[in-house]
């Protein structure tokens, strides 16, 4: 059973001087593939570096690159020219992550915005899906995306907690949908809980966010209280037993959708499973 994480912070500082140690547990656990998250053009140069100093193969560990919506106040005249010379690399998958944030506003909201429809005409000039980030501001993200989806080589909102309204609204739009831990949290997952079935094979993603949003259920918990990659194999059993379905059935059609979506290869069965 192989499952793909495609919500990783590999340069988050919760993991330096771990990365190899990271990769080797979740391989151990079945979760050989990563997708590893670029929120600025910082942290996407620094998530490329560590995905070809701990994957030269490229069969383990692609890449998104863009600006998150906090960042967005950090955009500037070079940063759509500096993204495109990311994207020339051919680990880098996806635009992203990028959207809007109406909760923090960490970044005023006419900045977040034209960063987005930057972002989203460069996916659609480049042919590569979009790793959308969304708070509080479903109804303007799906406003802006709705103008350019014709042109959009597809397109996930990662770490989905909206309500009903949002999730359907967002499929209808075709787009794809990443389910974290979040789901494993007895109080904030409930709504989450009660939606994912209604989620259609071939558009439901898993990730973790690692290292944030450990699965409040996850036993035993680490003392580090930092998440993992080798716990989306948790968030996965509960998301199967939510959905009525069998891990191993879940694995297989979160798998194949990830691999459609962003392009990772199917790696050989003997590396997919791990020995026991």
């Amino acid at each position: 059973m192989q499952l793909i994480d495609i919500g990783v912070n590999l340069s988050n500082s919760q993991f330096d001087d771990r990365h190899a140690t990271l990769l080797a547990d979740a391989i151990a656990a079945g979760v050989g593939q990563w997708l590893l998250t670029g929120t600025s053009l910082t942290e996407s140069a620094a998530v490329l570096a560590l995905a070809e100093q701990l994957d030269p193969p490229a069969q383990r560990l692609l890449c998104t690159a863009g600006a998150h919506p906090h960042d967005a106040k950090s955009w500037h005249s070079t940063t759509l020219s500096e993204l495109k010379t990311l994207h020339q690399h051919s680990r880098v998958r996806a635009v992203g992550e990028c959207g809007l944030d109406f909760n923090r506003d960490f970044s005023p909201r006419p900045q977040q915005e034209h960063a987005l429809h930057a972002q989203l005409e460069l996916a659609a000039e480049l042919g590569k899906p979009v790793f959308l980030h969304e708070r509080d501001a479903s109804e303007r993200l799906l406003g802006i995306v709705r103008e350019y989806r014709d042109a959009l080589n597809g397109a996930v909102v990662h770490c989905f907690t909206g309500d009903k309204a949002a999730l359907y609204a967002y499929l209808d739009l075709d787009l794809h949908i990443g389910i974290t831990g979040w789901i494993c949290d007895e109080r904030r997952g409930q709504n989450l809980q009660g939606l994912v079935k209604n989620i259609p094979s071939g558009r439901l993603l898993l990730e973790t966010d690692a290292p944030y949003l450990l699965p409040r259920s996850l036993r035993p918990k680490p003392k580090s209280n930092r998440n993992e990659p080798q716990y989306l194999t948790w968030i996965a059993q509960e998301i199967a037993r939510l959905r009525g379905e069998t891990a191993p059935a879940l694995a297989a059609h979160t798998t194949q959708a990830a691999q459609q979506l962003f392009g990772f290869a199917a790696l050989p069965l003997r590396e997919a499973t791990p020995e026991h």
